[in-house]
């Protein structure tokens, strides 16, 4: 399936040292890079899922604290000042 695209010249210009620099088609390059970009968008997706869906079952499993505790152990991690 072909898909034409507009591109600033800017970013023409950075595809097609790229695709020189592989020795590839810039048609391959810039198929590869979309590839990337949304399988890394997919994947980011899913781990957003799950990490707020562990967040979910472990407060219904009474797996959680305060804000206050929470700042208070970060505060004394990272070295920052106290609440003014």
């Amino acid at each position: 399936m072909a898909i034409a695209i507009s591109l600033t010249p800017e970013l023409e210009a950075r595809l097609r040292e790229k695709a020189a620099q592989q020795g590839k088609d810039i048609s391959l390059v810039a198929a590869e890079l979309l590839k990337n970009i949304l399988d890394w968008e997919l994947e980011d997706s899913q781990a957003a899922i799950q990490g707020i869906q562990q967040g979910l079952e472990d407060f219904e499993a009474g797996r959680f604290r305060s804000f206050d505790d929470f700042a208070k152990e970060q505060r004394r991690k990272y070295n920052l000042p106290q609440d003014v």
